[in-house]
């Protein structure tokens, strides 16, 4: 297979939809089953050019995704591939796919956590995260037409039952009474079911049914008003915890029996003290975004906190780095080398959370008792566009630089305060800024807060709505 002047021409991706971490679009607007095949013509290139031969393809409940996924898997065909066909289901069985089978690559169709109208492509390339560079580098791709070509096939394998059983391999709970789930009528809903048969215990799911226009609420368990179903479930049926999971299943949300939010900064303490007992001394990664009592713990653990960028692909990069057996996100996304593969896994994470609480014969309740008590606002998302959102972070950092503020810039803007600390970056999958502040008091999260909305008032933005 060599590169060759393939006779698609004319054709050009909307810039919008090459993002940092993937390529994501509005449907029909911005996306189309064109720039899908142009994509398995591109990536298939690439592969083709990294010496191999094979690649594992999914996609998730979304209405557009079947559509999507055939033009893909014709574009990657069209470069002389071998494409193994999984199916329908969440991000991280494609992920496993890409081990399990194995192949050399993998591209995943999913619009993660955004409305319906929306989807997209995650790719991984030989074992490491597809972005950045190389996700613009294929716009340069289609432009000069120059792909690989040779005669591809493909074929369909369900993985599911071989899925399953690897996440079912860490369940140890014997006294769990009952467990509520909530998959928001996303892709994990179907393996969801098969894993809950698998394991022992009262398991009762809600919204648990695949359908891309996600009747029950939307799926995404950072935000609170997404879990008011599952906190209320938890409480009517006395269950113990309830678990959620996002649109394509790669994040996690949680609650206790009270229906208590925990959000993943807060599930990382509890995790990175089940690790660095096996593993002492580790180096323990958590995004810019997160608690500074979870960097405070890993450190009085043992371990080694490192604060890094958002973004799954660049934590996974920093994780193989630092060969860190445990990462994750303020957004949900868990990352495990420890024992498992170090991508990001809602289901395997919900079932070591299971694990943990069996181990120390304890209730998730009873842990987020004994936690930290801070004052702190949840991850906090309003409008800015894309042309504007990375140069108000730039003006903001300016003006801290002037005032010689304690500013680390490792992603956007976090600000040390005596207060605490205030957070703005720019989200590099939304026309969002997101905001966050961290205090021991509610008297200074106030003035964090203002502090973060003069800075936006300086740049001619507003406060975020029912931020103040």
């Amino acid at each position: 297979m060599v590169p060759a002047t393939n006779p698609m021409t004319g054709h050009s991706f909307d810039p919008s939809i090459l993002r940092e971490y993937d390529v994501r679009g509005i449907v029909g607007e911005t996306l189309t089953a064109d720039d899908a095949r142009a994509l398995g013509k591109s990536f298939g290139t690439r592969l083709t050019e990294s010496g191999g031969a094979s690649v594992a393809v999914g996609y998730d409940g979304r209405t557009t995704s079947p559509e999507l996924a055939e033009a893909l898997v014709a574009g990657l065909m069209s470069c002389g591939l071998a494409v193994r066909q999984v199916g329908m289901g969440p991000t991280p069985m494609l992920s496993f796919a890409i081990k399990h089978l194995p192949t050399d690559g993998g591209v995943m169709v999913t619009g993660s956590h955004n409305p319906p109208e929306y989807n997209g492509f995650k790719m991984t390339l030989q074992g490491k995260p597809f972005f950045g560079v190389d996700i613009q580098g294929l716009a340069e791709l289609v432009d000069s037409t120059a792909f690989a070509t040779g005669a591809g096939s493909v074929d369909e394998i369900d993985i599911r039952d071989a899925y399953v059983a690897r996440l079912a391999e860490e369940f140890q709970s014997t006294r769990m009474a009952s467990i509520a789930w909530d998959p928001g009528n996303g892709a994990a809903g179907d393996v969801l079911n098969r894993l809950c048969t698998a394991m022992p215990g009262h398991h009762y799911v809600i919204n648990g049914i695949v359908d891309g226009t996600f009747p029950g609420h939307h799926p995404d368990p950072t935000v609170a008003e997404n879990l008011a179903e599952l906190q209320s479930h938890v409480k009517e049926n006395d269950c113990e915890l309830g678990i959620a999971f996002d649109g394509d299943g790669d994040r996690i949300g949680a609650v206790d029996g009270q229906g208590r939010i925990l959000w993943a900064d807060q599930l990382m303490m509890l995790f990175a003290e089940d690790v660095l007992y096996r593993d002492p001394g580790a180096s323990i990664i958590a995004d810019v975004k997160s608690s500074q009592a979870l960097f405070d713990e890993i450190g009085r653990l043992g371990g080694d906190p490192v604060m890094w960028n958002t973004g799954h692909s660049l934590i996974k990069s920093k994780m193989a780095e630092l060969s860190a057996p445990l990462a994750g996100e303020m957004s949900g996304h868990i990352f495990f080398a420890d024992r498992y593969y170090g991508f990001d896994d809602a289901l395997y994470a919900a079932v070591r959370l299971l694990s943990l609480l069996e181990r120390r014969q304890t209730s998730l309740a009873a842990l987020y008792d004994q936690m930290p008590v801070m004052c702190n606002t949840p991850e906090v998302r309003f409008p800015c566009s894309e042309d504007r959102k990375f140069a108000v972070i730039d003006e903001v950092a300016g003006r801290l630089a002037s005032a010689n503020a304690d500013v680390t810039t490792i992603d956007g803007v976090r600000v040390n305060t005596p207060d605490g600390w205030w957070l703005l970056r720019a989200s590099n999958t939304q026309d969002v800024l997101v905001a966050r502040c961290e205090s021991d008091d509610e008297d200074g999260l106030a003035r964090l807060k203002q502090d973060l909305c003069d800075q936006l008032g300086e740049s001619g933005l507003p406060a975020p709505k029912n931020f103040l």
